[in-house]
């Protein structure tokens, strides 16, 4: 009988891996900004609510639960 050591299951990491994507990529539209301080349409208002989707995914993917099917108690 072989038994998973991992904490997670596949579907947790890719989740995890795309929060952290999308996370760096709200950090990249909030630098694109061209407006004096950052206070443009993409340093205020874009960027944030791409950022807080991306630490979203994370959490989601933390506490989500595994596939039932590679379960075998």
């Amino acid at each position: 009988m072989t038994e998973n050591k991992l904490v997670f299951h596949k579907k947790n990491y890719t989740a995890f891996i795309a929060g952290v994507v999308v996370l760096l990529i709200g950090f990249v539209i909030m630098s694109l900004d061209t407006a004096q301080y950052g206070f443009g349409f993409l340093g205020i208002t874009l960027g944030p609510i791409v950022v807080m989707i991306g630490f979203a995914i994370p959490f989601y993917a933390i506490f989500a639960k595994g596939d039932k099917a590679s379960k075998s108690h």
